[in-house]
């Protein structure tokens, strides 16, 4: 309910239905009661006055509620109010979406809602359903003018391209398609599709999508539509439909008209002969349908329409909210059709919500199995409690051995160093992992001289720690080097928890150490490679940068003084404009071959063979080397992250092997088989030492690794001093077409 506003004294009577007294205001010519009463009326009103401002909230529904899930609109209310600060006031009005069609209604409709809110003050309008919708954009200048409106249980293709000033909300989108689908896989031996409908505005847009989405399956199925048939007639039409025929049933629910035999009892017996489906699954599964696709359900509607309003009602401007979607889909299907046209609830997708799905035994007899589990339970508990009276301390003494012996091999097994100590700090247990780390020395197994394994750089860090955790009695942990039985410092990450006795006052601390020095490693090394990429691109930009002044531009500038000579020479101007178009021609074709080094469009527009074909050209042209280029069963549809891959592979690999080949002979090989795509750079050079290389590689053969393992590939290196070079990419054709599920680990060999 909202809450009356008043402004002056006369307001609060004409709002109270009370006539003001003409002589409110000379209060000396009237009696003192009325006098008190005005006073009290003004005082009221200023009360009043002080709350925040009321909103007034229009929620017009294209349908009956009784067509609609149960408190819809009640639904919309609690959420509005739950997310508005201050008193809101909601009217709710239904238009019947079946009569839309008639243009007398409409206009009656129009007339009736302007002359309804003529005189009241609307923060916000709803709107649900296409109808209303088209209803309130063709009349708003009547209606609404300069009122923020929020739509919500629109169909997103009905208003494509289409937006309003002063207008947002949220439309979804019918999957046709997954509807379609859905209903032939749950019946693979489909043959004919009919279409149950009427001629409405709405129902032939429905039927048209229908028809579109039906084209993709004409191979397969045929498309039989009954549209406009009285309902009499329609249960008729469906038992002469041939067998091994399915049918979508869309026809708008009657409102204000209940005849003898309604749409829902047309399509219940229609459900009862024919498997049949529907767009709308709330307004027809349950009803006879076996099952639809909804739009995430209700409740995700509602709460994101309730949090339009909610911004628009808080302040927010309606033209800079934009129109938001459903996130997902859900599956309602009945339980009773499911059994009756022989589906399994398995064949349905996870998360399907079933109607209707029969009662369990448990569902059923709850209250006599729950009285009956009552009784034997308490059979059991009296049992019980005589036999746990009479053994008690001998199966806690039992309770207590175990535990602790189970605690003992939990510990002496566990890969951490488990430790104890006392409420004074003192070690009084140590697992045998902890013994075996440091060594077997008894002396330093317990009490205080632990410490002396720990680093001396470390061991006042740790004192200091343990101390100042025994004095809070609260949970810590450090990191500190210790010694190994073999004399090597290794790191270690300690982590303590405070125990307690059994009365509850605190015991000291037990602590888990694991061995971290591995991944200080691991981080050290990601760090040193993260500083060699960023080296190796600045290397890469002084190259460009250097390659551009020392060549490039020092030609240019070289053109410049010759088209400078060529404007004091006229009678040479022929011969020395040709000069300078070789020039040109030169100049251009080295910035394209330094373009192509630094990325091919020959990759975007001709694939990778072309790609590292022109790369192994431009490298003998550079160089003055021989290059042989060989491609096989290559397919001719690589995703770009592999063609990329194998295209900086044989840049890479060109380039270490002019580097340090020592030879000018070499060979490129990439080839495709029934399962993998293989890359080949071979060179009968001087060769290295893997062994070595594996050492210390450089950032070449690192970057190569990485790429190919970015794409689920491996690297193989086979080399030997004097016996050339031999660098193999290979790449899973699952990967290279996309559809790869685990990485394969890059190796060297």
């Amino acid at each position: 309910m909202g809450i009356i506003r008043g402004k002056t004294l006369i307001d609060c009577f004409r709002q109270f239905n009370v006539r003001a007294p003409r002589t409110c205001v000379a209060l000396s010519s009237v009696r003192i009661w009325p006098a008190i009463l005005c006073l009290l009326l003004f005082a009221a009103n200023s009360v009043r006055a002080a709350q925040p401002n009321t909103k007034n909230v229009l929620i017009l529904f294209h349908t009956s509620e009784s067509l609609l899930e149960p408190n819809f609109a009640d639904k919309i209310e609690s959420l509005l109010r739950a997310r508005v600060p201050g008193p809101v006031n909601f009217y709710i009005e239904y238009m019947e979406a079946t009569r839309f069609e008639d243009k007398d209604y409409q206009q009656n409709l129009v007339n009736s809602l302007r002359d309804t809110y003529r005189g009241r003050k609307l923060d916000l309008v709803m709107l649900s359903g296409y109808s209303s919708l088209d209803l309130v954009v063709r009349h708003r200048n009547e209606l609404f003018v300069g009122v923020p409106i929020v739509y919500f249980s629109v169909e997103s293709r009905r208003i494509a391209g289409r937006t309003w000033p002063g207008i947002t909300g949220e439309s979804q989108t019918k999957d046709l398609k997954a509807v379609i689908d859905f209903a032939l896989r749950l019946h693979p031996d489909t043959e004919y599709v009919a279409i149950i409908t009427g001629k409405s505005n709405n129902e032939a847009f429905w039927l048209g999508e229908l028809h579109s989405e039906l084209l993709h399956h004409r191979d397969t199925v045929k498309e039989i539509d009954l549209v406009d048939l009285p309902l009499d007639r329609i249960v008729q039409r469906v038992d002469q439909l041939p067998p091994k025929t399915i049918v979508f049933f869309q026809l708008d629910p009657l409102e204000s008209i209940h005849p003898a035999v309604g749409v829902r009892d047309v399509l219940s017996r229609v459900g009862d002969r024919r498997p049949t489906y529907c767009i709308f699954p709330y307004a027809c599964v349950g009803h006879g349908a076996v099952a639809g696709i909804q739009s995430s359900g209700k409740d995700e509607i509602i709460t994101l329409a309730a949090t339009l309003g909610a911004r628009i009602l808080s302040g927010e401007q309606v033209d800079s909210i934009p129109v938001v979607h459903p996130s997902g889909f859900e599956v309602l299907a009945d339980a009773r059709q499911l059994g009756r046209w022989h589906i399994p609830e398995s064949a349905l997708p996870v998360g399907s919500v079933i109607l209707n799905r029969p009662l369990t035994l448990w569902e059923r007899d709850r209250k006599y199995i729950i009285i009956a589990l009552v009784v034997i339970a308490a059979q059991m508990l009296l049992i019980i409690a005589l036999l746990w009276q009479r053994a008690r301390k001998r199966k806690a003494e039992a309770v207590l051995r175990e535990s602790e012996e189970r605690f003992r091999v939990m510990a002496d097994t566990t890969p951490s160093l488990i430790w104890m100590c006392d409420a004074h700090g003192k070690i009084t247990y140590l697992n045998e992992r902890r013994i075996a780390f440091t060594g077997p020395d008894p002396q330093v197994r317990f009490g205080e001289t632990w410490i002396a394994n720990v680093h001396p750089e470390d061991v006042r860090n740790v004192l200091d720690t343990l101390y100042k955790a025994l004095e809070t009695q609260k949970p810590f942990s450090q990191e500190y080097r210790l010694r190994r039985s073999d004399g090597v410092y290794r790191w270690m990450l300690d982590v303590a928890s405070p125990r307690v006795n059994g009365d509850g006052s605190f015991a000291g601390f037990i602590g888990s150490a694991i061995d971290v020095t591995d991944q200080k490693l691991a981080q050290h090394a990601l760090e040193k490679v993260s500083g060699q990429l960023i080296e190796a691109q600045e290397k890469e930009r002084s190259r460009i940068a250097r390659d551009l002044h020392d060549d490039i531009c020092q030609r240019l500038v070289l053109l410049s003084m010759e088209i400078e000579q060529t404007k004091h020479s006229p009678n040479d101007a022929s011969k020395n404009l040709e000069e300078i178009r070789k020039h040109c021609s030169e100049i251009a074709n080295d910035v394209q071959s330094l373009s192509h080094e630094l990325h091919s469009s020959k990759l975007d527009y001709l694939g990778v063979v072309a790609a590292i074909r022109g790369v192994c050209s431009e490298f003998s042209k550079q160089h003055k080397v021989s290059i042989a280029f060989t491609d096989s069963n290559v397919p001719g549809h690589l995703s770009k992250e592999v063609s990329l891959c194998l295209f900086r592979v044989a840049q890479e690999a060109l380039h270490n092997a002019v580097k340090y080949s020592g030879t000018n002979q070499f060979t490129v090989r990439i080839s495709g088989s029934a399962d993998e795509l293989e890359l080949e750079v071979r060179d009968e050079g001087t060769g290295f030492d893997v062994a070595e290389a594996k050492k210390n590689r450089g950032l070449g053969l690192r970057s190569m690794q990485e790429r190919l393992h970015l794409v689920h590939g491996r690297l193989t290196v086979e080399s030997k001093p004097g016996k050339g070079t031999s660098i193999l990419a290979v790449v899973p054709l699952t990967v290279a077409g996309g559809d790869s599920e685990e990485p394969n680990l890059t190796q060297v060999a």
